[in-house]
This record gives C-alpha cells, sequence and structure tokens, in this order.
C-alpha cells in the first residue's frame, strides 16, 4: 500500500490491479453482480475523478466512488454507510466503488465504531451529502440545458428533462457541477421512494476476506520495517525493577531492548486512554518469531508497583475526576469477597422512586436473589497489532483502531508533534468488540517507531492480549421485589456494582413501572485494567435483570412475557418519573412480535423455553431460547429475535450481526470466564479460555425486525445481552435450577450434564 504510491498513480494502479484479476475494480464488481465480462470493461476506470463533497467523487464515465468514514471490524458498515450515500445520490448500486476513508477530521464529521452508533449518527448526514451531490448534479443539468432544476428527474445514476428529452449519466455533468453551490437544505427522498436501502447488498469486501487478500493491518508491510514485542509485568501490580539486555541479543535477528514510558507525566488521559502497565519492555528484531522467542528468554526482574494515580476526563473530554490504582496482587477470591461485602452495605443510591422502603416493610414476601458474572477477555480474531513510521516532523501509523481522534491527541503529546502532523490510516479490524477503542496500541507502536528511527509493526501474541488487561469487569447484581399476600408487586430494589465499576443504568425498565422503585451502585476499586466490552454493562445487567423478572413472574404465577407485558403497559400510560430513557411501547411491540414468531405457547416436544428482552443503544431486542437436553447434554436448539432498530439499511447484514452476537452471547454465558491468583490471569490462551464450537451454536436462529419508519438506531450489541436470560430461562426449565453465576458451564456439569 505505502510502497505503490511511489510507483504509480491512482487510475494506473486500478487498472493494473484490476488485469491482474485481483484488485478493487474486479472484487467490487463481482459483489455488485455486474462482473466485468471483457477487457474493455475492465479498463473503463475514469480518466478523471470530480470531487463533489467529502464521501462523493465521481468519473467522467459515470463511475462513483463513495467513501465510508467510520471503521469496519465486521459490522458490515463500510457497505452499509455507502448505501444510505448512493440512495440520495440515487445512483446505480452497480457503479460504485467503495473506499475506507482515513481518519481526517476535516473531511469526515464522525470517524468512530463504538456504543453501535456508526449508523444512527450517520444517518443524517450521509443521507444529506448524498443529496447535495445530486442537487449539484442537477444543477449542473439545468444550467448546461438552460431548463429549471425541477423539470430534472434523476434515477440509477442518469439526469433526464423529460420535456426535451435530453439525457445524460452523472459523469458528463461532475465537472460543472463543482462549480454548484453546495445546497444547505437539500430535500431529502420520501422513505417510500427507497430503492437501495432496506434492500439486501454483498460485503463489498467479500470476496477478498474469503481469498485472503490483505485488509488487516496484521497483513500490511513496507521496505525496511522491523518488528517489535511487549513485555508486560507477569502480574497486575508490578512493574519493571531491571531487565538483562545482553541475555537475548546475541540471539538471531534482534536489534534492541528497552523500555518505553506510554503516557507524559503531567498528560490528562482523555477515556480512551487506557493502559494496565505504563512502563513497558520492549525487543525489536527483524521478524515477529525472532521477536516472539526473545521474549521468552529476556531476563527480567519484576517488583511490586506502589498505589498511584492519574487524572483522567470523561466521555468526549468532560468532567475530569482522579483515577487511582492500588497496590497489590489481586485474585477473584479476594474480588469475591469485596462484593459480597459492598452488596451488604449501603450503596449510592442513583434513583429513588415513591417510598420503597416502607413498601418493603409492609410485605408479606420479598424475594431476593444475587447475580454474578466474571472478567472477560475480548479474544479477537486478529492480535493487537499497529504499524508506525516516526519521523523528525511526523508519523503515518495504520492499523485496526475504533476511535481515532482521541488517540491523536495522545500521539501528539506523547511524540511532541503537532496533531496535523500525525496521520492515522484505518486498517479493517479482525475483531473489535470494545477493545480497540483503547489506543495503546497505537502509543506503543509509535514510540517504538520514535525510539529506533525506522518503521516498526508492533505485534502481540494471544497470551499477550488475553494478560494484559482491558477486560469486561467482573460485576455483581442483587434484585429485591416485595409482594403482598396476593402476590401484588409492591416494590423493587436493585443495587449493582463491580470491579472496578458498576454496569447499573438506573433509568431503564422496569424502572417507570413501578409505584416504589430503589437503585443503589457500588464500584471497588482495583489495579486490573477494564474498558467496554461489547454492549458495555447491559451485557450483565439484562442477564441478572431479566433472570429475575422471570423468576418474580413465576413467584407470582404469571406468564413471562405477559407479565413483562402488563409491566410495560403501566410504564406506557403512567409511567413513574420522568427519567425513563425507553419507549414503553416500542419495548412491548418486541415482546409481542417474537411470542407470535415463536408460538410461544406450544413449543415443540422436548423443547424447554425461555425469554428476556432488553433496551440498550437506542435499540430494543427481545429473544427467545429453545433448549433440549439431548443424551444428557444441553442443546441451544433455536433462537428466535424480534428487533426494533428503526430503518433497516441493509437486511441481511443486519441478520448475520444479530446471528454472530446470539452465538457469541450463548458462548459467554456458558463457558466465559477469566480469574486471577495473586495478579496473575489462570487463562493465556485457548487452551483454557473456552470458546464457543461450531457445534455448540444454535442449529438455528430466526431474526425478525418491525418494520419501522423511525431513523436508524443500534444493532451491532443490542442483539447480545439479551441472550445471557434468555438461555438462562430456558435452561430452568430444562434443569429444574436456576442459574445465578456465569459462566453456566461448570454448574450444569455438577447436574451431571455434559458440556
Amino acid at each position: 500500500m505505502a510502497t505503490l504510491d511511489k510507483k504509480l498513480d491512482r487510475r494506473s494502479f486500478l487498472k493494473v490491479s484490476a488485469l491482474a484479476g485481483g484488485g478493487m475494480v474486479l472484487s467490487f464488481s463481482w459483489l455488485a453482480g455486474c462482473k466485468p465480462t471483457t477487457e474493455e470493461e475492465l479498463l473503463a476506470m475514469p480518466k478523471e475523478w470530480f470531487e463533489l463533497n467529502s464521501y462523493i467523487k465521481i468519473g467522467e464515465n459515470g463511475v462513483v466512488t463513495l467513501y465510508s468514514s467510520s471503521p469496519e471490524f465486521g459490522q458490515n458498515i463500510k457497505t452499509s454507510m455507502p448505501m444510505i450515500l448512493a440512495e440520495e445520490l440515487d445512483v446505480d448500486w452497480k457503479k460504485v466503488i467503495v473506499e475506507q476513508g482515513n481518519f481526517d477530521t476535516q473531511r469526515f464529521q464522525r470517524q468512530s465504531a463504538g456504543g453501535s452508533q456508526s449508523i444512527r449518527q450517520g444517518w443524517t448526514p450521509l443521507r444529506t451529502a448524498g443529496a447535495s451531490a445530486r442537487a449539484m448534479l442537477v444543477g449542473a443539468a439545468a444550467k448546461t440545458w438552460n431548463v429549471p432544476a425541477s423539470e430534472i428527474t434523476t434515477s440509477a445514476g442518469i439526469l433526464e428533462h423529460k420535456g426535451s428529452g435530453k439525457k445524460a449519466h452523472y459523469g458528463e455533468m461532475a465537472s460543472l457541477a463543482t462549480t454548484i453551490e453546495v445546497p444547505e437544505n437539500p430535500e431529502l427522498k420520501d422513505i417510500a421512494e427507497f430503492k437501495i436501502i432496506g434492500n439486501s447488498k454483498k460485503n463489498v469486501e467479500a470476496e477478498k476476506i474469503v481469498t485472503g487478500k490483505p485488509l488487516f493491518g496484521i497483513d500490511y508491510k513496507v521496505e525496511g520495517m522491523k518488528y517489535a514485542g511487549i513485555v508486560h509485568p507477569p502480574a497486575f501490580g508490578m512493574k519493571v525493577k531491571s531487565f538483562d539486555a545482553s541475555s537475548v541479543l546475541g540471539m538471531p535477528g534482534i536489534q534492541d531492548v528497552f523500555t518505553i514510558n506510554i503516557f507524559n507525566e503531567n498528560y490528562v488521559r482523555t477515556f480512551f486512554d487506557v493502559a494496565t502497565f505504563p512502563e513497558l519492555l520492549v525487543v525489536v528484531g527483524n521478524s515477529t518469531w525472532e521477536v516472539f522467542q526473545a521474549k521468552k528468554n529476556l531476563k527480567v526482574e519484576w517488583e511490586n508497583a506502589p498505589e498511584s494515580s492519574f487524572t483522567k476526563t470523561g466521555f468526549g473530554g468532560r468532567n475530569p475526576f482522579k483515577v487511582t490504582v492500588p497496590e497489590g496482587l489481586e485474585s477473584t477470591a479476594y474480588h469475591k469477597e469485596k462484593m459480597a461485602e459492598y452488596t451488604q452495605k449501603p450503596g449510592n443510591v442513583v434513583r429513588r422512586d415513591g417510598d420503597p422502603e416502607g413498601a418493603f416493610k409492609k410485605a408479606t414476601k420479598v424475594l431476593e436473589r444475587t447475580y454474578t458474572a466474571p472478567f472477560l477477555a475480548h479474544n479477537t480474531m486478529e492480535p493487537a497489532n499497529f504499524f508506525a513510521h516516526v519521523t523528525a516532523d511526523k508519523a503515518e501509523l495504520y492499523g485496526p483502531t475504533q476511535w481515532p481522534e482521541p488517540m491523536s491527541a495522545a500521539l501528539a503529546d506523547r511524540l511532541g508533534m503537532p496533531i496535523e502532523n500525525i496521520k492515522i490510516n484505518l486498517a479493517r479490524m479482525g475483531g473489535g468488540f470494545g477493545l480497540r477503542a483503547y489506543g495503546h496500541h497505537l502509543l506503543e507502536a509509535a514510540l517504538i517507531s520514535q525510539k529506533i528511527a525506522a518503521p516498526v509493526k508492533m505485534v502481540y501474541t494471544r497470551e499477550d492480549e488475553m494478560t494484559y488487561g482491558i477486560y469486561r469487569p467482573t460485576y455483581s447484581a442483587t434484585y429485591r421485589a416485595a409482594l403482598d399476600e396476593n402476590d401484588n408487586l409492591l416494590a423493587l430494589h436493585v443495587k449493582a456494582g463491580g470491579v472496578p465499576e458498576s454496569p447499573l443504568s438506573a433509568n431503564r425498565f422496569p424502572a417507570g413501572a413501578l409505584d416504589n422503585y430503589l437503585a443503589e451502585s457500588w464500584q471497588v476499586e482495583s489495579n486490573i485494567t477494564v474498558g467496554a466490552f461489547r454492549a458495555p454493562g447491559s451485557n450483565f445487567m439484562a442477564a441478572a435483570e431479566q433472570s429475575f423478572l422471570d423468576e418474580l413472574a413465576e413467584e407470582m404465577g404469571k406468564d413471562p412475557i405477559a407479565f413483562r407485558l402488563e409491566l410495560l403497559k403501566r410504564a406506557e400510560t403512567n409511567p413513574v418519573g420522568e427519567r425513563n430513557d425507553y419507549d414503553a411501547k416500542r419495548y412491548a411491540g418486541i415482546l409481542e412480535l417474537v411470542r407470535e414468531k415463536c408460538n410461544w405457547n406450544t413449543p415443540a416436544a422436548g423443547v424447554h423455553r425461555g425469554v428476556s428482552a432488553y433496551f440498550c443503544h437506542n435499540s430494543y431486542v427481545a429473544e427467545v431460547v429453545d433448549t433440549k437436553i439431548v443424551d444428557s447434554k444441553p442443546v441451544v436448539e433455536k433462537v428466535y429475535a424480534a428487533v426494533d432498530c428503526g430503518i433497516v439499511v441493509n437486511p441481511d447484514a443486519a441478520t448475520n450481526m444479530g446471528e454472530g452476537a446470539i452465538v457469541d452471547g450463548i458462548g459467554n454465558a456458558f463457558f466465559g470466564e477469566l480469574a486471577f491468583e495473586n495478579g496473575v490471569a489462570t487463562k493465556t490462551n485457548f487452551d483454557k479460555y473456552r470458546m464457543i464450537r461450531q457445534k455448540e451454536a444454535p442449529r438455528a436462529i430466526e431474526v425478525h425486525f418491525v418494520d419501522s419508519k423511525e431513523d436508524p438506531t443500534g444493532l451491532g450489541e443490542p442483539f447480545f445481552p439479551p441472550v445471557f436470560a434468555a438461555l438462562a430461562n430456558s435452561l430452568y426449565k430444562a434443569t429444574g435450577k436456576r442459574y445465578y453465576e456465569q459462566p453456566f458451564a461448570p454448574q450444569l456439569e455438577m447436574q451431571n450434564l455434559k458440556m
């Protein structure tokens, strides 16, 4: 990639790639269903491009390039975001080329992938960009033909004036269109006019993915590049005391060994500036194999790290606060002990409706249950890596990152250069799940390159990644329900927290559905570093909340879905409080839809059925899990999902995302667990850290979307949280045992069930 720019211009590169049969033109055309059949078609690339705005450029022959600005890590936004542009531009999808837009805050509005916000936040800007370009093309045609713009229509990249019979493709008007003033408020299409949005399009990179074309940061190479590996302390709560570089400098290919400090001393960290170990040992060599071997042989003396602290800002750079990193070598037993202790103590009250304490005093019966979940490792398919080439006056980086903007500020501070001199090129990510929102990988690569004055690829091993940190926190939540003598629900109390942060979202359902409601939060300080993990917080709270509501419904003698709908009806017609962050009618709609699609009351013979529903990332998902016991083994027979995420841009891609999240959730619910002994992670690779296997995935998954005209909302994360409780509730029906602690597999094995 970097070397091609020196030898070939853009147009020549596209031609050569096409003729070679493996480049951009051929791969995209094949996926779009218009595979070139002649050499002339292969060479039919524009001689000149005309840029209408940051997202769109059009060739003189009508070929259109659309830029996808947000990072791609499997959610397929590199296809879906250009679909939005293409819809409003009114172009023929077969004539579209999609390119990844590199990080450029002047060119693009939002360049991040996280919180399931890419489509939601890009919806209006992308539609506006497409509509603006279309209006400029219409304006150019009107000027050329000397007719009113209002009389010109567009369709599939063709401009037409029916009164005069004149037609032209977009390329013929592209040059003049660039001189037309950009409209401030272009007219957007009516949803009923959509031709591309709502119709499935193939992944624009599918062929490259399945044929192994270079797409990922791990693939990237340049001439003269060195490789680097990180040696971090063997336990959380430790730091480097001394090391003997001579123990490895004589090994084949090893160039240097040194330490780096990730942050400057007085640097105020942003929300995404997370580094478990601020000081790291680095080994640099000629290949990953040589570097990894040297890491194993490097002689290092470690010592316990003292308590430390630093200042950090909240999300978006707001509200700076102090973070304390305690000393000590923590163990899972200690974490469980502290969580149990905090469960018994008063927490920080974050919401109180009515008189919950009074209601509990009047209760005839109190149902109380505590749920826990362990630390989880992200385990992305592609290990952490980043390329960097830092010179005296500039830095160029390439690799997988979900959130480049805050990291550019950290790079500028640490490298001591203007932010405009730093270029971050975005690679397709081999998985993210929140891990790649944290940019220590960029900083490490850049600092190493600066130190050795050469381009470098920094690569983690799987053991590095699994023991380095930034895990899903370990959590605990206690739910209490007050019932009267007739089993009517009087009050609900939730107290939730974790190590080192709380997962509680106090204004979500069932808040707003009860006269008496109390929510308390707590957290335990830790030196184990955590961060976003697919549907942060929600991935646990949905499991606890929806498991408890299921058991509460049974205690009250009510059908689980009917009970939830009853609460939601109250929240819709007579809500309590003003801070409820969900739409009760839409929430109820997904429960009704999933009930219909799975024929809730008539499961197949031998099927044990559990339900769960949750709202997060602006979307609503309800799921029903059907489980059977086959040869003393629980088998997930089928999962039904009902989703309200507004307009679905690319239905097949949306379904695929849901299927993946459901399988991921079931795997984590059954097996996901990372424990610690004296600061050391007890699992360092997949020989011990159990992941779901293909034969353990559901035999079938049905995804049903609510037909909606609402603007699109989140999708990558909302599928994930509900499946934990839906699985737990179905297992209860199958085994007669409730599951309060994740993962479930050890408890099932204690019941003599195979896993």
